[in-house]
């Protein structure tokens, strides 16, 4: 394809409000365009490499994998319009309007409809109209379409946006055993899958969030500008999202032998840093006293939760443990109400709330704590858990994070020096997800199959996502430099840069154009830069757009060379006869 004919126009300068380098090269390349907060065009070049991962994707799908007794899964297309309906059958409606992320409206019959920012429902409608027998299992069904989400804060180019391409699958089993199959296929074909679209990737422990289900991995590209924060342990293999990682109960909190409990005026002491200015204590020597207001489908409730000063509240597992929708702070008039005082002078000793109360597990063997006195401008210090207050229902609510101790899960773990459990952590992109559902979704919605005893049996499911677009934001977060993308080979938009640096020099149009019908006719994708525009503007622009492989026709056509070079390693130029050039470009292919 000749430059002078393909509509890819490069900017000056990437946009202003671009802040990860996939957003600024993307954009500065001509590759997207932005028509509003999350919602971007792909432009032809961006086209080629969507297609290209789409095309790996499908493949991956599609083949069988008789190690895991499981042929390909096939694809379909699913309405993005869905109904409420079935969204309320799966009991999904209400979180996901209170996580913000559903488009939703009313049509002219005033219906309530939204856009898909998922599939789970619709395909276990099509499951249940269709599969009746134990004989047809098991199925697994993908489609890849445009999926929608009313991102709060849309950002990062590709990597947030409120409308991408997604690739989501759904596989339906007889039972849990069937189901570990298909789990495990799918877990092959995007470990498959990503390593073909040139990533350099990981699968971590997951939290199933409002998809549910009993277990779920993801798959992630790591990269200083990663939104999410994965926790990670070398020596035994530990890897988890921060939203579900475990950890054990860091060392702190033991302040001796139990004392007598002591009122102490703290005025305008809040937060723990001012208290540990004021009582000269370590952080771990506090208990933190925190309100939540809890949400669920038909009602709001308030928690109390409880957890050593130096540690943070994770709310994923808060949420997971109560069952709700969702949870936030409570209002500072709502903290007043509970504790008779202003906020940052709670505390458990005497509170007469009627809410829930958790505490999470490293409040259990302090000892003469510091905790709120529920009087404003008031602690209590030698506060002692079991003794002073009874201790409430305790589990792991805690953030994981770096230099905590992984939780052995071995013998051979527990007996691994300190050092070797120590977590650490690293940013990464989420570019697949992979949930087993069990029955959350057959249940719910009556989708059954007829076992060989003739009785109902609910579908045993399986979904599994790829963030099509996001892969290729997430392989130019991993492969850029100063000057521009560095594409994969396997989803570059075009293998072979070719550049006729002064095509009004006879002999350089004329090898050049010579060559362009070579890589042709070998099909060999080639990007020939025509233009009659400066050197300066063709190297600047072959160097943002990123193909992996460049040919130059420059002065050396005359004598019937030309000049080889890698985008990935751009300070090495080699000189090739004209001869060698297409010769040379397939080995590097291949």
């Amino acid at each position: 394809m000749k430059q002078s004919d393909i509509f890819l126009y490069t900017l000056h300068d990437p946009p202003a409000d671009a802040e990860v380098p996939s957003h600024k090269l993307l954009a500065q390349a001509g590759f997207i365009h932005k028509l509003a907060a999350g919602i971007y065009s792909y432009t032809p070049a961006m086209w080629r490499v969507l297609s290209k991962i789409s095309e790996i994707v499908r493949q991956e799908m599609d083949r069988a994998r008789p190690e895991f007794e499981r042929a390909g899964a096939q694809e379909l297309m699913m309405p993005i319009l869905q109904p409420r309906s079935i969204w309320d059958e799966s009991g999904r409606w209400n979180r996901y309007v209170q996580d913000g992320i559903l488009f939703h409206f009313t049509d002219r019959k005033e219906a309530e409809v939204c856009l898909g920012p998922t599939h789970e429902e619709v395909c276990t409608k099509i499951a249940d109209t269709y599969i009746s027998s134990y004989k047809q299992l098991p199925v697994n069904l993908y489609q890849i379409q445009t999926k929608f989400r009313d991102e709060i804060r849309p950002r990062f180019g590709l990597m947030r946006g409120r409308e991408f391409i997604m690739k989501d699958a759904y596989s339906f089993d007889l039972d849990e055993a069937g189901l570990d199959k298909s789990y495990a296929a799918m877990d092959a074909a995007y470990r498959d899958i990503f390593r073909r679209c040139g990533l350099e990737f990981m699968s971590v422990e997951a939290d199933s969030g409002a998809i549910g289900g009993s277990g779920s991995s993801e798959f992630i590209v790591t990269a200083d500008t990663g939104e999410d924060l994965f926790i990670i342990c070398d020596e035994t293999g530990y890897a988890s999202n921060q939203e579900s990682a475990v950890a054990q109960v860091p060392p702190g909190g033991d302040g001796g032998s139990p004392e007598a409990m002591e009122n102490v005026s703290t005025p305008g002491a809040k937060t723990i840093d001012d208290l540990v200015a004021f009582f000269k204590l370590p952080a771990d020597r506090f208990i933190k006293t925190l309100f939540y207001k809890a949400v669920y489908p038909d009602k709001e409730e308030h928690v109390c939760v409880l957890i050593r000063g130096d540690l943070d509240i994770n709310e994923v597992k808060l949420v997971n443990e109560l069952g709700a929708l969702g949870v936030e702070l409570a209002a500072d008039t709502d903290v007043k109400s509970f504790t008779g005082a202003e906020v940052g002078f709670a505390g458990p000793v005497g509170l007469k709330a009627d809410v829930v109360l958790l505490a999470d597990e490293s409040v259990a063997q302090m000892s003469n704590a510091v905790t709120g006195a529920n009087k404003t401008d008031e602690h209590i210090k030698n506060v002692n858990p079991g003794r002073d207050f009874e201790m409430p229902k305790t589990l792991d609510l805690r953030l994981a994070r770096a230099g905590d101790l992984a939780v052995p899960r071995s013998d051979a773990e527990a007996a691994l020096p300190a050092e070797k459990l120590t977590l650490r952590e690293t940013r990464g992109i989420e570019v697949g997800h992979i949930f087993k559902l069990g029955d959350k979704y057959s249940s719910a919605m009556g989708a059954c199959y007829t076992a060989e005893n003739g009785k109902p049996v609910a579908f045993q499911m399986g979904c599994y996502g790829i963030g099509v677009s996001r892969i290729a934001a997430a392989a130019i977060e991993q492969s850029h430099d100063e000057k521009g993308m560095i594409w994969p080979l396997p989803i570059a938009p075009w293998q072979v840069h070719l550049v006729c640096v002064n095509p009004k020099r006879d002999e350089q149009r004329e090898v050049a154009e010579k060559l362009y019908q070579q890589f042709s006719d070998s099909g060999v994708e080639v990007l020939y830069d025509d233009r009659s525009v400066s050197a300066g503007i063709k190297f600047n622009d072959s160097d943002l757009i990123g193909i992996p492989i460049r040919i130059t026709v420059g002065r050396d056509a005359a004598e019937g060379q030309v000049e080889f070079s890698l985008r990935s390693n751009t300070g090495e130029k080699t000189k090739l006869a004209l001869g060698e050039a297409v010769s040379r470009v397939e080995q590097a292919l291949n």
